[in-house]
């Protein structure tokens, strides 16, 4: 297979239960879905899936049953596969990436750069630390880099934000 074909090329969240996102998280999911197909590396893994096709690839992530489905298929929308992450593990972290958000959204408006710029490392800190455990937990089945495993944390987040 192709380096260029170990992408995904579409992104589509299932947003069941949820009717709108709202605007300032939909603005979020935007850019994550965009930036993630500009440039990301995503090769599910053969021992999982069995035979893979060739990418690229469309990418469908829904929250079902506590778990977060990566429903993979390639860009021509035959099914590759699902892989199914428990979601229990991210719970506290989720829940202290939201609070420092709001954190920092309230700091911007009259906190000091300095209160600013502390805050957003422990913003940043909690992403990463968010996308290392899912990189993790999909190793074995899908691999990613580093962008590729932010950008879908942002994503899990959105997914957790209810309107």
């Amino acid at each position: 297979m192709s380096e260029d074909n170990n992408r995904i090329a579409r992104v589509e969240i299932e947003n069941t239960g949820v009717v709108r996102f709202r605007a300032d998280v939909e603005r979020e999911v935007q850019v994550a879905i965009f930036d993630l197909v500009q440039g990301n590396r995503f090769r599910p893994e053969a021992t999982h899936f069995g035979e893979t096709p060739d990418g690229p690839y469309s990418l469908t992530l829904a929250i079902s049953e506590n778990r977060l489905n990566f429903n993979v298929a390639t860009e021509d929308g035959a099914a590759v596969g699902t892989v199914m992450i428990p979601l229990g593990s991210f719970r506290k972290i989720i829940k202290d990436y939201f609070t420092v958000c709001a954190s920092y959204y309230e700091a911007i408006r009259s906190a000091s750069p300095s209160q600013i710029e502390a805050i957003d490392m422990g913003r940043r800190g909690l992403h990463n630390e968010g996308s290392e455990r899912l990189r993790s937990l999909l190793s074995s089945r899908i691999e990613v880099d580093h962008d590729t495993s932010r950008r879908l944390f942002t994503l899990l987040c959105a997914l957790h934000f209810r309107a």
